[in-house]
Order: C-alpha cells, then structure tokens, then sequence
C-alpha cells in the first residue's frame, strides 16, 4: 500500500505463522512507485529493495565498489 503523499509505504506479508504488516516512512521525499494497472502493481523483489532504499530502481546504476579484480 501507498500514501497519498507517496512517502509512506505498507507491505502485507504473508507465511504459515500469520500476517505481518511492514511500514515505512520517509522524513522528506517520495518513493519511486511503479505504474498501476488493473489497480495492482507487481514488482520483484530486487525493485522492493531498491524502493524501501529510496532508490530509483527504473534506472539502477552499477557501483564500482562491487567488482573484482583477479590478478
């Protein structure tokens, strides 16, 4: 679920134990929220992550920090 504000997220979660209900938000800003079609919106669990980081995940960029060098 989404604010109105787009600066508060909710996430339903779901397992055989029960329901679990993750909030999020953010002092100033808006999460990147994805389009809505037939009033659901699906996302992968990588565009999840990049959302609940305030990240654009439309257009990821790469970090140089993350690669190897084999010598």
């Amino acid at each position: 679920f989404r604010g109105r504000r787009g600066d508060t997220v909710k996430i339903l979660w779901a397992d055989a134990d029960g329901l679990c209900l993750f909030t999020k938000r953010l002092e100033e800003g808006q999460f990147i929220w994805p389009a809505v079609r037939d009033g659901k919106v699906s996302i992968t669990r990588s565009q999840l992550a990049m959302l609940l980081d305030k990240l654009d995940w439309r257009q990821p960029k790469t970090s140089s920090r993350n690669s190897l060098t084999m010598l």
